[in-house]
């Protein structure tokens, strides 16, 4: 036997020409097969940012703590019904004094007349006795307020309800609130007085007309500086939040006021605790303390060039800096996502928070379509952590499972965890539902469903388009779906419907990729045998 070298072949070569090839030769996949969503030009997930540490409406001393505080409470408790006799004559006596000061004035678009202004004077010193027994007895002030003339609007951080009251007796600005506020028995009343500013915050009108009336009464040296809030809610003071653009638009100069509450045992903020609760904690403690501190005057640039989110962008950092605190994305859209997340009785409602200012700039969507958002996801049962594991995802979506119902769950955990947070699925759902081709995409769908020339398809031709795209699904399981489609049960889908409910399940656009019915027809033939 002749020794083989190692380049020589281990097999010498057969005589025979005969042989058997087989060559299977495999549909060519994109490298962008696991994204559902690229038909509509989607190429990739969104990036989603890690869950903030911060929690700005957290009242720290929620609930009495400690031998100390009890023992002071049960001191303080003859001291209350002083205080709250005290406080509720000086807002009776304040209610009178402003319904005289207020008694036949019909030209209220002007500045309030002098006698008028020195009237309210009476409800200004009831306000501070209001203060005494709410335990601030003495006030720390730094700085001077600025005059009129040089600064004619004023920006405050918001931490409780007792600002508004220090700032009607120091300053008597004209302020700009919330419509809800004109409602309030007494208080309404005296809000009134002070020339309030009205605002809607769910309008875009209301805050049109907001902003121009800001900048009527900044030019006017008649009427006093105007006040606002920018935070647009309360915090508990340990950050400042993302300002609202109302009080910069203007492009007038500004003063900005920050507020401390200094405490030990008792967290003055009126965050996540009730109004009830704040005013019984206050009246039984010895003292409050209360800092105020005028920061220089900001103006605006010179070159008219400086827009108005800039502008409050170097505000929010000068009063972060004095406060010694961060500045976060969150909104007053936060709020409404924790307090409804605590109304589901979840254990941790701060998880559900997203820094809605950054989404909204992110995605232009909105805080009320957020909390609709929120909506579908709690109805997915999530877990005491938050997050949503992959069947109750299917349950929340009246989806089955399927390579393509998969395909869409791993679109959204980016984390690959096999669950997802509410970040991720608002992410992701807000990315697909903005993306430029998802209109176009939905009104395609609806095409192909059923008849150029029709207003509304049966559910028997959605049923049948989507059908390629989840193989083995039974007809109850399909049916479940379409009547997320089909509000009325009349087993027609008009079109406002059919896009109405895209919109608010963004995800279901997968279902209508129009290259799912060429794929399931294509496949048989991919697969070719040669044997030669």
């Amino acid at each position: 036997m002749a020794e083989n070298g190692i380049t020589d072949p281990l097999l010498p070569p057969s005589s025979s020409s005969d042989h058997i090839i087989l060559n299977l030769s495999q549909p060519q996949r994109s490298t962008t097969s696991s994204n559902p969503f690229h038909f509509i030009g989607c190429s990739e997930p969104p990036t989603v940012p890690p869950p903030s540490t911060v929690d700005p409406f957290r009242n720290g001393t929620q609930n009495v703590e400690g031998l100390y505080e009890w023992l002071k409470i049960v001191a303080c408790l003859p001291l209350v019904l002083v205080r709250v006799v005290v406080f509720g004559t000086c807002l009776m006596v304040g209610y009178l004094a402003t319904k005289f000061a207020l008694l036949g004035w019909k030209e209220k678009e002007n500045p309030m007349p002098k006698w008028r202004s020195r009237v309210m004077w009476i409800t200004r010193i009831c306000a501070r006795f209001i203060l005494f027994s709410f335990g601030y007895q003495w006030i720390k002030r730094r700085g001077k307020p600025a005059p009129r003339e040089i600064a004619p609007i004023i920006v405050s951080n918001h931490v409780s309800y007792i600002e508004p009251i220090f700032y009607f007796y120091e300053l008597f600005p004209t302020i700009v609130a919330s419509e809800s506020h004109d409602s309030i028995p007494c208080v309404g009343t005296i809000i009134r007085a002070m020339q309030v500013i009205y605002v809607n915050r769910f309008s875009p009108s209301s805050r049109r007309e907001a902003v121009n009336e800001i900048k009527r009464r900044a030019s006017c040296n008649g009427y006093p500086p105007v006040l606002l809030f920018p935070e647009g809610t309360t915090t508990n003071g340990r950050c400042l939040i993302s300002f609202q653009l109302g009080a910069f638009i203007p492009s007038y100069p500004i003063q900005p006021i920050i507020i401390r509450y200094p405490h030990v045992h008792f967290d003055q903020s009126w965050g996540s605790i009730s109004l009830g609760k704040l005013m019984f904690r206050m009246f039984t403690q010895f003292h409050n303390f209360f800092e105020v501190e005028y920061l220089p005057v900001i103006y605006p640039r010179d070159d008219k060039l400086e827009s108005a989110a800039y502008y409050a962008e170097r505000t929010g950092h000068a009063m972060a800096t004095a406060l010694n605190v961060v500045k976060t994305g969150h909104s007053y859209g936060d709020l409404m996502l924790h307090v409804k997340a605590q109304e589901a009785k979840q254990e941790k409602p701060s998880s559900y928070m997203v820094e809605m200012s950054r989404v909204e700039k992110l995605f232009k969507l909105s805080t009320t379509e957020a909390l609709d958002f929120l909506d579908r996801f709690l109805s997915m049962n999530p877990d005491p952590s938050g997050r949503v594991q992959y069947h109750n995802f299917l349950r929340g979506l009246k989806l089955k499972t399927c390579p393509l119902s998969e395909k869409i769950f791993a679109f959204l955990d980016v984390e690959m965890s096999g669950t997802i947070t509410f970040s991720q699925f608002l992410f992701g759902s807000a990315h697909i539902m903005k993306h430029p081709g998802f209109h176009r995409s939905c009104e395609s769908a609806f095409s192909s469903c059923g008849s150029a020339v029709k207003d509304y398809i049966l559910e028997e031709e959605l049923r049948d388009f989507i059908l390629p795209a989840i193989p083995g699904w039974k007809d109850n399981e399909v049916h479940e779906l379409l009547v997320l489609f089909d509000g009325d049960s009349d087993r027609r889908i008009g079109k406002d419907d059919f896009l109405s409910c895209l919109r608010r399940n963004p995800l279901l656009i997968a279902f209508f990729n129009p290259h799912h019915l060429h794929h399931h027809t294509d496949i048989g033939g991919s697969e070719n045998l040669q044997i030669l």
